[in-house]
């Protein structure tokens, strides 16, 4: 029976999807983060990332169907969001999925029985799309489902065949599209999206893609779906676009409300930016959420890029002050329900929300005090123009958004160079790409090919320090190739191995392939060892002997090394451990890097760790370390770690079952990695510094072990080498130090004052030599290399002096370096004449740049060489502007 269409929230949406599929089979999972597994994309863009190893047959999947709500974030068509209806930059994706189960004529018929039975959207309404190739899909639709012919739309690999990323699993797909209009007849254009929203998509995903472009068939065929979730609640709300739905529009009215306006009563402009602000505070909540923090580069840039958005088009709006985490609450209220992290990881996203808002409304300010000197520059040049290349600096340097400078030119009189900020955005964009770190897919791409052929590699590294393998993979150059000879750089690839791969902050082992016991046999160095999928890639040389795939070979690993990593890396738990208990128990990882040498923790922390708690926490791990704390390693469902109170370490994922690495009354963390039997075996603990390393985010640096003697013994002979300079005793030195200092104070204030002195004597000398142009007097010199400071004092006395003056002095400090001053009377002020702005363009001739006050400004320039053509253009301006 069909059901007419009526109202469902976006809640009823969702959970009547996952119930449709649920029934008939799917297994309902989690979301995954969006910070992706797979290396070849930044973020999660997709439902079917999260099974992109089962797709190619490198993981047995817990159930042969599944069903998911997956949220993505995708930032390829930014500047379209808020334009259109339905662009976003975070949505959710909602999406049944075979592992070789159901194919093509069960994917179809679900697909239709939900969006025509379930949903109640008139057949009438739909339209589908096919890949031109793909008869088959045609067939069913037209045969089985009953879809008049001229309503499947043949469309091509642009449209209709779907890839995750540069390599990996792909195929044609078939989409439905609603028909808002159908009454405009037969003449179908699915590009017309005024008419036409694609709302489902079905992957046939049958082939893989390799870093070459070559595709090859998947062992099993797969289904791969995709439900728009905000498109289908736009059609079953009957809303214009989708950010009216109950899933966006709540946060456009708390930031409509912020800044006293009315959303259905503003104009198109005022609209666009509410609507990003909505968008953009959706991803921005989630994305924090899943531990990502604001940086300049990866996703953390594109974090900082979002909230720097919703902070520009507050201003757009009228909001003056911090907003951000107002509207936050609004996005963590919607979400909650379906995503429970949002509400557990508050005070992280409002904490970054802040921090960022508040460093971003500083550059606005900034840009604005240079926008004001650009508009003032502007108005005196014949076009009265503001150039691309300023309105370019403006956005790219301080945030300032175009329209905005456009605004502002407007209501001056002027107009912007909009041709020249295009180009300087496209030069910008052509240097980030050509500087862009792109990832070497060529490992990737081969064992992607090689999946469906052997298994993953077992990891038997907790327990043993060697074992025996097979050698099922080598790579020479990215390329598999079945035997390498000695002086060759390979990656191999092991039935099991003990060596341990890159994982959660540590470091991969160093050691040993090896075949033969005499001192000829095969010998394989092995550097590094990183995990692809479920692959295992150690990354070696051949010394000797030639490898080849099928060799049976015992690999080792360096046991010394191992034991400095795994003793590092249990100090960085109790370091967590410890800083929770004394600093703040909100504490949580920001990333960490355990090396054999040394380790690294980063921590959300919103101010500094004094020298006291520093103290405190070095003395209660090493504490721990001499109480000889016991490991009690177990597998336990997450469930019942999280009930335990085991922490999470930042960046990995889990799955149903983890490992748990518990010190009982000290520390108990969810982890892969390796560790000690016993905190005594950890020796000694040291802190050797702690920074800031971002807003909000700090660093400890530390060794342990042997690498505390280390580092012991090279301060030893730093503070030796100290006593025998300073002919004092170690403790004697803080004070030696000390008096050093005050007398060289002491001695470059004298000096300071002699050079003063000096630029008086020098300066009083220029004032026979003043030009005089009328009422007034100049002097344009240069005293030598004299100071900034002192420059800037016989200026100011010269210009006092004289009186009705204009003195413009300037000096060369040090090579390569030029100090300008400018002091100018109030008579001169009263003809047009700035000090600051008449100063700052002076220095650009320099290559510097400079300001201040009306009266007396100073500015500095790098390039020496152009310092008398720079004094000869201040001369020729002050006789144009005075003359």
């Amino acid at each position: 029976m069909t059901i007419s269409p009526k109202f469902l929230s976006g809640s009823q949406i969702r959970q009547t999807f996952l119930d449709f599929y649920a029934q008939r089979g799917h297994k309902i999972l989690p979301s995954a983060s969006l910070v992706p597994e797979d290396p070849t994309v930044l973020l999660t863009i997709a439902g079917m990332l999260q099974f992109k190893p089962i797709f190619l047959g490198q993981r047995t999947p817990e159930s042969p169907r599944a069903t998911t709500s997956q949220k993505c974030i995708r930032t390829n068509d930014i500047e379209n969001v808020g334009r259109t209806a339905r662009h976003h930059t975070f949505f959710e994706m909602l999406g049944n999925f075979s592992f070789g189960d159901y194919f093509k004529k069960q994917a179809i018929a679900w697909a239709w029985e939900l969006s025509t039975e379930v949903f109640g959207l008139p057949a009438s309404n739909l339209v589908v799309s096919v890949f031109r190739e793909d008869d088959e899909a045609f067939a069913i639709w037209r045969d089985e489902i009953g879809i008049p012919g001229d309503r499947i739309q043949r469309m091509g690999e642009d449209d209709n065949f779907w890839q995750s990323g540069p390599t990996g699993p792909c195929g044609p797909c078939s989409e439905i599209y609603y028909d808002f209009h159908p009454e405009r007849g037969d003449n179908i254009d699915l590009e017309d999206d005024s008419r036409f929203i694609e709302f489902y998509n079905l992957v046939f995903m049958q082939y893989n893609k390799d870093a070459e472009g070559n595709l090859t068939p998947l062992q099993n065929q797969n289904i791969d779906t995709g439900l728009g979730l905000e498109r289908m609640a736009q059609i079953l709300q009957k809303v214009p676009n989708n950010y009216e739905t109950d899933l966006i529009f709540p946060i456009i009215q708390s930031a409509a409300e912020i800044a006293g306006i009315d959303y259905h009563n503003s104009d198109e402009k005022v609209k666009v930016s509410l609507k990003v602000i909505g968008d953009h505070i959706r991803a921005v909540v989630h994305m924090i959420a899943d531990e990502i923090r604001a940086s300049n580069v990866g996703r953390g840039y594109i974090l900082r890029r979002l909230i720097r958005r919703v902070v520009r088009h507050g201003r757009l709006i009228g909001i003056q002050g911090e907003f951000t985490v107002r509207v936050a609450e609004s996005a963590i209220a919607l979400s909650e329900a379906a995503y429970p992290n949002v509400r557990r990881r508050e005070a992280q996203i409002k904490a970054e929300l802040a921090r960022e808002e508040a460093q971003f409304l500083k550059t606005l300010e900034r840009g604005e005090k240079l926008l004001e000197e650009i508009v003032d520059r502007t108005k005196q040049q014949a076009n009265k123009q503001i150039s691309g290349q300023d309105a370019f600096t403006l956005y790219d340097t301080y945030g300032f958004p175009l329209e905005l400078t456009q605004e502002i030119a407007e209501e001056q009189g002027i107009t912007v160079d909009l041709d020249g900020f295009e180009a300087a955005m496209e030069e910008q964009q052509t240097r980030a790409k050509n500087a862009r770190q792109t990832i070497d897919l060529t490992v990737q791409g081969s064992l992607d090919k090689l999946a469906e052929t052997i298994q993953g590699t077992e990891f038997v590294g907790y327990a043993e320090l060697s074992s025996l393998a097979e050698v099922e993979v080598i790579l020479v150059d990215g390329k598999s190739v079945e035997e390498a000879a000695a002086g060759t750089e390979v990656q191999v690839v092991l039935n099991q191995t003990p060596f341990y791969a890159e994982s959660g902050g540590q470091i991969g082992d160093k050691g040993y392939l090896k075949s033969g016991d005499n001192g000829d046999g095969l010998l394989v160095r092995v550097d590094d060892v990183k995990k692809e999928s479920d692959f295992f890639v150690h990354f070696g040389f051949v010394e000797r002997g030639t490898l080849r795939v099928g060799d049976s070979i015992t690999a080792k690993i360096d046991n010394s090394g191992r034991r400095r990593i795994q003793a590092n890396h249990t100090a960085t738990h109790l370091l967590q451990s410890a800083l929770r208990k004394i600093v703040d128990d909100s504490i949580s990882q920001a990333g960490s890097l355990v090396s054999s040498e040394r380790l690294r923790f980063d921590f959300n922390s919103p101010r500094a760790v004094t020298a006291e708690e520093l103290q405190k926490i070095e003395d209660l791990i090493n504490s721990w370390i001499a109480e000889a704390h016991a490991a009690e390693v177990a597998e336990m469902p997450i469930a019942l770690a999280r009930e335990k109170g085991a922490t999470a370490m930042f960046g990995e994922k889990y799955g149903d079952v983890v490992r748990v690495i518990d010190f009982p009354g000290v520390s108990m963390e969810l982890c892969g990695g390796t560790h000690v039997s016993n905190t005594a075996e950890i020796g000694l603990f040291k802190i050797v510094s702690e920074a800031g390393v971002a807003a909000g985010t700090r660093r400890i640096e530390a060794v342990s072990g042997q690498a505390v003697l280390d580092y012991l013994n090279v301060r030893d002979k730093v503070v030796r080498d100290l006593g025998d300079r300073f002919k004092a005793k170690p403790e004697e030195l803080p004070n030696r130090i000390t008096n050093l200092q005050n007398e060289l104070k002491d001695t470059q204030k004298h000096l300071a004052a002699v050079k003063s002195e000096l630029a008086i004597a020098k300066s009083d000398q220029l004032l026979s030599a003043a030009e005089e142009l009328g009422e007034f007097k100049i002097i344009v010199a240069q005293l030598g290399d004299v100071d900034t400071e002192a420059l800037k004092t016989a200026a100011e006395r010269l210009q006092q002096k004289l009186g009705n003056a204009a003195v413009v002095l300037a000096s060369i400090p040090e090579p390569d370096k030029v100090s300008l001053v400018a002091a100018f009377s109030p008579e001169v002020n009263k003809k047009g004449l700035q000090a600051g702005k008449f100063i700052g363009g002076i220095a650009q001739i320099c290559g510097g740049k400079g300001g201040g006050r009306p009266n007396l400004a100073q500015a500095g320039g790098r390039d020496a060489s152009k310092l008398q053509e720079a004094l000869e253009s201040a001369r020729n301006q002050l006789v144009e502007g005075l003359g």
